[in-house]
Formats: C-alpha cells, structure tokens, sequence
C-alpha cells in the first residue's frame, strides 16, 4: 500500500478502482440496472462535480495560499514557484474550469431537458411559468461561465506574461500579474454565491 501511496499515478488509479467497485455495488445489487438516462445523468452530474471540486479547489488555493504567501517567500525562492508550481497549478486550474463547464451543460440537458434547459438558460424568461428552480440554476450557470470566461479569455493569457511563459517586458509582466490577480478574486468572490444557487436548486421545484 505504501509503494503505491508514493505514486500520484498509482493513488489515482486505485481510486478510481474503488469507485468503480463500489458503483457496482450500489447499482447492480438491486438487479434492475440499465444505461438510461438515468444513468447518464448520475454519472455526468458526478463527473461535473469532481471536475468543479478541482476548478473551485485550485481557485481557493491561489487566492487562499499561494497569492498572499508570495511576499513572505524569500527573492530566491520565488522562481520555483513562478516557473514550477504556478504553471502546474494553471494547467490544472484551466482544465478543470473547462471540464466543469462542459460536464454541467450536458447534466443541465439530461435533467432539465430541451424546454426546461432554455428556461434556465435565460432566467426563465422565455417561460410562461414559475420555474423556480430553473431560474436558480440558471443564475448558478450563468456565474460559473462566467468565472470560466475569466479563467480563459483573461487569467490563464496574462498569467502567461506575467510567468513568462509568453515574452513581455517587465512593466507589461507587473500589469499582467496584477490583472491576472484581480480576476482571479473575481472569480473567488462569485464562487460562493455560484456554489448556493447549485446547491439551492437541488432542494427547489
């Protein structure tokens, strides 16, 4: 068990063996399983969370530990966070904030369906019925691709310039790292109310 604790790659692996042994456990002991829709949509709304527990995670991370750690960190040390774990970090957090997006429109299709899909989409407006749950959902996508776009579309191409992933000179790097920064709060601020409406919906009809 050690030798395979010691590996990221094994651990990651005897994970997902575990999962798949208690799935069959809990799915099949009853005899009546099928691949429905049913089916599809348990696994893609368990897909969607795991990919937004690394999004939101890593989100937390930067914003929690490495942003305010930096300058305690001695000059010396910094490029191996800038050049190593950063990067790593990104790579990760960018990802995941796609994986999340895409797993939670499919699991939105599969619940919701066609209408109710649209109705939640626009915030209901375009139904002529209270909805209360799909507007909620709705707000809750909304915020979350929202974060998505920042993470993409501003984050992930400054962070690039300010790691110098991309060459910029060093006031175009202290500009990008800061735009990088606030954006990156942005999306932490959003996370919370993001997370109530997705929790919120659940408990709605």
């Amino acid at each position: 068990m050690v030798s395979i604790l010691q590996s990221l790659s094994k651990t990651i692996h005897l994970s997902i063996v575990l999962a798949v042994l208690l799935f069959l456990g809990l799915f099949f002991a009853g005899g009546d399983f099928a691949f429905d829709q049913l089916f599809w949509s348990w696994l893609f709304r368990y897909l969607h969370v795991l990919a937004g527990v690394m999004w939101i995670g890593l989100l937390w991370y930067l914003n929690f530990v490495q942003i305010p750690s930096m300058p305690k960190i001695p000059d010396d040390q910094k490029p191996a966070i800038g050049k190593v774990i950063a990067p790593a970090a990104l790579f990760w957090f960018r990802w995941a904030a796609m994986a999340t997006l895409i797993t939670g429109l499919i699991t939105l299709a599969l619940y919701y369906g066609h209408e109710r899909s649209i109705s939640a989409l626009t915030f209901t407006l375009t139904s002529d019925y209270s909805d209360p749950q799909a507007l909620t959902i709705g707000i809750g996508m909304w915020l979350a691709i929202i974060m998505a776009y920042n993470v993409w579309m501003v984050i992930w191409p400054n962070q690039k310039r300010a790691l110098g992933i991309v060459e910029a000179d060093p006031e175009t790097k202290a500009k990008s790292a800061r735009t990088a920064m606030l954006f990156s709060r942005t999306n932490t601020m959003l996370s919370v109310p993001m997370l109530l409406a997705m929790v919120a919906a659940q408990n709605l009809s």
